[in-house]
């Protein structure tokens, strides 16, 4: 396959992903790509506080359940990340697991958030489930549930 043409089609999986120009996608394989591509890029307009884009790729319902039994609602999400600034916001690599069925996929990955919020510094792991349902403009992120962190790696203790 020639690079332009990879090129070409990982940008149509990503478009269909955010909600281009073709939502509906047929193959399970190319669900699974565009889910975890929109997942990616949401990690990563949460890194650069990317609003706009967080905000086009949740869904309006979003509830984000926190391993201490909180909750958080799409705007409540996106007003927190006004007071937030990441140094990594990155999921492990090797970690992202996609599953869909039919119109819902659920990824779940292991994420490294690092930065400096309203209550100070903090660098800690943690696991994520996140569910995205396909809508008339393509994928949404819907549901996110988000582990209390993780104990240090034994490597990170020596």
């Amino acid at each position: 396959m020639s690079v332009c043409s990879t090129l070409i089609g990982g940008s149509a999986v990503l478009a269909m992903a955010v909600g281009g120009p073709v939502s509906a996608i047929q193959s399970p394989d190319l669900d699974r790509h565009a889910v975890a591509a929109t997942d990616i890029a949401f990690q990563a307009a949460v890194k650069r506080r990317d609003l706009a884009t967080m905000d086009r790729i949740l869904h309006e319902d979003f509830v984000l359940a926190l391993g201490d039994g909180q909750t958080l609602t799409k705007a409540q999400l996106l007003a927190r990340e006004h007071f937030v600034t990441y140094e990594q916001q990155d999921e492990d690599s090797g970690t992202q697991t996609v599953r869909v069925y039919g119109d819902t996929a659920i990824v779940t990955a292991r994420l490294w958030l690092k930065g400096v919020g309203p209550n100070g510094t903090f660098d800690r792991r943690l696991w994520f489930s996140d569910t995205y349902i396909r809508t008339a403009s393509g994928w949404r992120y819907a549901f996110a549930q988000a582990s209390l962190p993780l104990p240090p790696a034994r490597e990170e203790q020596d």
